[in-house]
């Protein structure tokens, strides 16, 4: 069994049902969720928006390999009423993003999938969820605990 990480976004519609659905279906798809950080209220990262962000974090047990998971996580976004993913670091407004942040230790890179997710340090929106819910899991290319990343931010 593995210790899946995924990240939580949504700034269209009513936001909390959003998480909360997409919550429900990763633990009917995917596996056990083992935590749930907070929602956090966020701006939008990478584009401009009139909707504030609404983020979450989620650890799942899971015996669904890397790739399998981002296909159902895909298809739950598209079930949610994604129809437009972002492409070349153009973001847009989105009833549901699900991006997979860490999957236990692994280090992968593929044309489908990067884990872990190159840019979630980058991202308080995804770090301070993160750090809520495994303040002590470790970074495995950077080697440095979720909540040393906060260090640096305030």
């Amino acid at each position: 069994m593995a210790i899946a990480y995924l990240g939580l976004g949504t700034n269209l519609g009513n936001k909390d049902e959003n998480l909360n659905g997409a919550v429900e279906y990763i633990r009917e798809r995917v596996g056990r969720i083992n935590s749930l950080s907070a929602f956090y209220v966020t701006e939008p990262w990478g584009f401009k928006s009139e909707n504030s962000f609404l983020n979450a974090v989620c650890s799942v047990a899971t015996d669904i390999s890397p790739i399998e998971l981002l296909y159902i996580t895909k298809e739950i976004e598209k079930e949610m009423g994604r129809n437009k993913k972002s492409v070349d670091k153009i973001y847009s407004d989105r009833i549901i993003d699900i991006d997979i942040l860490l999957y236990d230790d692994l280090i992968m890179q593929s044309e489908e999938l990067t884990i872990p997710h190159p840019i979630m340090t980058e991202r308080d929106f995804v770090m301070i969820p993160l750090a809520e819910i495994a303040p002590e899991l470790v970074h495995p290319v950077l080697k440095k605990k979720m909540k040393e990343f906060l260090k640096y931010r305030f």
